[in-house]
């Protein structure tokens, strides 16, 4: 039995097997013509020696690695957790291998982290939100990768680019606070400015100036609960506040919900409509109960994945998905 610490060949697995190398290279290969019994004796041989086979030299002589690096910031908040879940399990089905790059520092690390997944020869890269400067979208394409680009406005030939319909599911929002005899709305955002926030921004306030709703839009900080608490303070301290609030996040919208309970003894939604995005799993919480925007996780998984398998890709692919609604107690029956 060979040491772990010993480099177990494919060779000796041979030898142990008594067939030949190439024997042992079919059996390793998906997909490859080998004898039943062959393959049996080059199985126990190598588990009997520890023999793995070394995916990422094979990789590197087809020129496929099979390693899709995961470009993302914000990895801690509910949402870009489950979609890195959702991804991280579809590539391991397909059998790929998900590497991370952190990108939530602004600072030269970042792009050292790239430059080594691309020397690893990764196949391709999943830039997961708006945060990651262009650069980087930039960089991988120039190493020769397939791209995907979810939530993301780069006007780029070669990726993949799959966005929602932030436009239109805020304007369902505003339909749903003017049905609630909602007057004064507000949209709290916060200062990322990625393309996904703002669409929702200047959907929501085109869809007020329609029904006529006095609006207001603030932004600040992170997208995170406590930038949340703090757009509360500050819309609920005007002196005509908002009686219907659009937040960019359920993050947000949580923050918001808490001070606005708590630091002005508003009861939601007799006095005031909440409103949310994303559909996190503390939007469902008893305390919460916010009405909000499902992202289709799964399915923007599926799409990525399916995209990065294709041999044939069109130049110009653009995916746009819809948001379900997902009503609870935080708005108002019209």
């Amino acid at each position: 039995m060979a040491s772990k610490r010993d480099f177990v060949s494919a060779q000796q697995v041979a030898q142990r097997a008594g067939v030949s190398r190439s024997a042992v290279s079919r059996t390793f290969t998906p997909g490859a013509s080998v004898a039943p019994e062959t393959r049996q004796k080059v199985i126990e041989a190598a588990e009997s020696l520890g023999y793995h086979v070394n995916h990422l030299a094979r990789g590197l002589m087809l020129k496929e690695s099979g390693i899709v690096c995961l470009v993302v910031s914000e990895v801690a908040t509910p949402y870009r957790a489950a979609l890195l879940k959702a991804l991280t399990q579809k590539l391991q089905i397909a059998g790929k291998i998900a590497m991370l790059v952190n990108t939530d520092r602004s600072d030269e690390s970042v792009g050292h982290a790239l430059k080594q997944a691309i020397h690893y020869r990764a196949d391709a890269s999943i830039v997961l939100s708006g945060m990651p400067d262009r650069s980087i979208v930039e960089l991988c394409l120039r190493s020769g990768q397939r791209l995907v680009l979810i939530n993301r406005d780069d006007e780029l030939d070669g990726p993949l680019r799959i966005n929602l319909n932030d436009a239109e599911a805020a304007e369902r929002i505003c339909t749903a606070f003017a049905r609630a005899g909602c007057r004064r709305v507000g949209f709290a955002n916060s200062e990322a400015g990625t393309a996904s926030l703002m669409a929702r921004e200047e959907g929501f306030l085109a869809a007020a100036a329609r029904f006529g709703l006095e609006a207001y839009c603030m932004r600040y900080g992170a997208t995170s609960y406590q930038s949340g608490r703090v757009l509360a303070q500050r819309f609920l301290t005007m002196d005509n506040r908002p009686d219907g609030v659009f937040c960019a996040s359920d993050l947000l919208a949580c923050g918001f919900m808490d001070e606005a309970r708590m630091a002005f003894g508003l009861s939601i939604p007799e006095q005031l409509c909440i409103a949310g995005f994303d559909d996190i799993e503390q939007a469902s919480w008893g305390s919460y109960q916010l009405t909000t925007f499902a992202q289709p996780v799964e399915l923007i998984a599926g799409h990525a994945v399916e995209w990065l398998q294709m041999e044939d890709v069109d130049p110009i692919s653009n995916i746009k998905l819809q948001a379900e609604l997902v009503w609870r107690r935080s708005i108002r029956a019209g």
